[in-house]
């Protein structure tokens, strides 16, 4: 599996998530994408412009905060450490830190209207909530 995340300043994209996440750029593909590397996936920051059509009869894509059905877990270890990095690098704090059954987790949204959490589980993690 592959994640590939538009955004429309693939250089300011590059540095977010090296910053917030800790990736590292593997392979760039000329002005229209880099590989982000130290996930499970490999991420790929795709150059699409803000107004483009992603699909016949989709909306057009815009950077401002947006909602999507499909977004990014990141698991670390630190919560509170993890979430200092994202700010720091520009992600916005949407939720503070929550406590679950299964862990922490706080919600936030990058400098590109993408949203994300970050979680940190507990010993059971998600054994905790499974049936």
């Amino acid at each position: 599996m592959l994640i590939n995340i538009d955004v429309p300043d693939l250089e300011r994209a590059t540095a977010f998530y090296t910053r917030a996440l800790g990736l590292t750029v593997g392979r760039r593909f000329g002005r229209d994408g880099v590989e982000l590397l130290g996930a499970q996936a490999r991420v790929y920051l795709l150059v699409k412009d803000a107004g483009s059509v992603p699909a016949p009869g989709a909306a057009a894509r815009d950077y401002r905060r947006h909602w999507t059905a499909v977004h990014l877990d990141v698991v670390v270890a630190d919560l509170e450490a993890a979430l200092r990095r994202a700010q720091d690098a520009g992600a916005t704090l949407e939720q503070p830190v929550q406590e679950r059954n299964w862990g922490r987790m706080a919600n936030l949204a990058d400098p590109f209207g993408h949203g994300f959490c970050i979680l940190q589980f507990s010993a059971s993690g998600y054994d905790a909530i499974a049936d």
